[in-house]
């Protein structure tokens, strides 16, 4: 039931177009009995690229009102409201520009809606806000193995500690995640093997077929817990034109859709879809490939639950 000033109502009577997928919002998340939780972070001072990103969660609500209408999410063939609760806290608060509060505040808040049993799908933002998401995972999960699709690795080592382009070197750094047992795909900039990382580059996933993907990255991660993180970018600008960073030869929505069907044995932890920057998209294909590729995500969990 819903409480309002009005009285009592039923869930099934109200809508609106604010939480992602006109899932309820709830902004004491940790008190509810939700399954997952959404939360948007609002960040783009770590982008190296077009700013924006910061408008990405408010453009992926947005376009996942076009998505709400279905009761099977095709080629689902379960209603995923029927098997998973979920909730939409909104977005995180920071002081502007205070780059070390925001990973102090993302980093509780993370840790006290995992503590209370939950998990985590969130939207940013630039790329940089995987760290402390990362960070409070780890109090809970221990070291993970990283799922990343990306056209970037974002572990190179130049710049400062706030860069979006830094967070995979360090990671590995604090303990957070395993590279040997971490995987990055759709990459098609520079990238350094020697940091131990699996890479399936863009040139080569696109000539994989999904199957062998899938094979690869259940072969990497061996079994620990993951964390799925997805930059808009490792689509192909056709498909994604609305980021900071944009790379021509990525991979199509339709192979990404097909990969993460692919996913539902992985104990898959926490996840999070980044570098939505709406003020570059067209048409809002961009904001509607991510509010997609989060919908399939939650499918993918709620697959697991009969």
């Amino acid at each position: 039931m819903l409480s309002t000033l009005y009285g009592e109502y039923d869930n099934s009577l109200v809508s609106n177009n604010f939480g992602f997928l006109r899932f309820p919002l709830e902004f004491n998340p940790h008190q509810t009995d939700a399954d997952w939780v959404i939360t948007g972070f609002t960040f783009d001072v770590a982008t190296s690229g077009r700013p924006g990103a910061r408008f990405g969660p408010e453009a992926i609500r947005k376009a996942s009102v076009n998505l709400a209408w279905e009761g099977n999410r095709f080629p689902w063939d379960f209603n995923l409201r029927e098997r998973l609760k979920v909730v939409d806290c909104g977005d995180l608060t920071f002081a502007f520009g205070d780059n070390a509060e925001f990973c102090d505040k993302a980093e509780q808040h993370v840790t006290r809606i995992l503590q209370s049993g939950k998990k985590m799908l969130s939207f940013g933002g630039d790329h940089f806000i995987t760290l402390p998401l990362l960070r409070g995972h780890f109090k809970k999960f221990g070291q993970m193995a990283l799922l990343h699709f990306d056209a970037h690795t974002d572990t190179y080592d130049h710049g400062s500690d706030y860069d979006h382009g830094t967070m995979f070197y360090h990671a590995p750094k604090e303990g957070l995640i395993d590279p040997e047992h971490s995987i990055q795909i759709g990459i098609r900039t520079e990238h350094d093997p020697s940091l131990g990382y699996t890479v399936l580059d863009a040139p080569r996933a696109n000539d994989m077929t999904v199957t062998e993907i899938v094979q690869k990255i259940k072969q990497v991660t061996q079994g620990l817990p993951i964390y799925l993180t997805f930059d808009i970018d490792c689509l192909d600008p056709a498909y994604a034109p609305g980021t900071g960073t944009p790379v021509c030869g990525g991979m199509s929505t339709d192979k990404i859709f097909k990969i993460l069907r692919g996913l539902k044995d992985l104990n898959i932890i926490g996840m999070d879809v980044v570098e939505v920057a709406p003020s570059y998209d067209q048409s809002d294909i961009t904001a509607l490939a991510a509010a997609t590729i989060a919908l399939e995500m939650f499918y993918l969990q709620a697959s697991k639950l009969k």
